[in-house]
């Protein structure tokens, strides 16, 4: 995928998690690792529902902008989360966060040890594993920690991992 490609699906793929309510306001982010190791992102404070391709951030493979809009301030947790993923997939190339209203619901009970059971085998064929990660405030480099280990653990188990819950803040994707 060209860089023009992921600046364009950055935006489509917003604009839809938007229209679909799964995204509001200014909340949530989405990243792509791009060839060259570095990295496109959406800007903080931007809404994924009215991205514009020329309007994002990129970055460098050490995670140091190059050019466009400051970048969100969850890039910690991005690119801890592609060093960890590749370890396990090496083709890891996105991360979506959202603040979906009814996942973080689900952190407000108390907390087990992954967000739900795998209830159904499409549940586990789909979804599989989400571990729930404890509340750090946003953009806290302790969450990328959190993320990576948790990614680093359940991989060395077997089990990889595509997603966690961020408690109190929302769920975390990545493929």
């Amino acid at each position: 995928m060209t860089e023009t490609q992921a600046r364009d699906e950055i935006c489509r793929v917003g604009k839809s998690l938007f229209d679909r309510g799964y995204v509001h306001a200014t909340a949530g982010n989405i990243s792509v690792r791009l060839d060259d190791g570095g990295f496109l992102i959406t800007p903080t404070d931007a809404c994924l529902g009215f991205l514009e391709p020329t309007q994002l951030a990129r970055l460098d493979a050490d995670a140091r902008q190059t050019s466009g809009p400051v970048a969100s301030k969850t890039i910690a947790l991005h690119a801890a989360i592609y060093r960890a993923a590749t370890t396990f997939d090496a083709q890891t190339r996105c991360v979506i966060h959202t603040h979906s209203t009814h996942c973080v619901a689900l952190t407000l009970q108390p907390a087990g040890a992954e967000l739900l059971p795998p209830i159904t085998p499409y549940f586990v064929m789909k979804v599989g594993h989400v571990p729930v990660i404890p509340y750090f405030r946003p953009g806290d480099p302790a969450a990328a920690l959190a993320v990576a280990q948790a990614i680093q653990a359940w991989g060395e188990q077997g089990t990889p991992i595509r997603a966690v819950m961020l408690s109190r803040l929302g769920p975390t994707v990545w493929h």
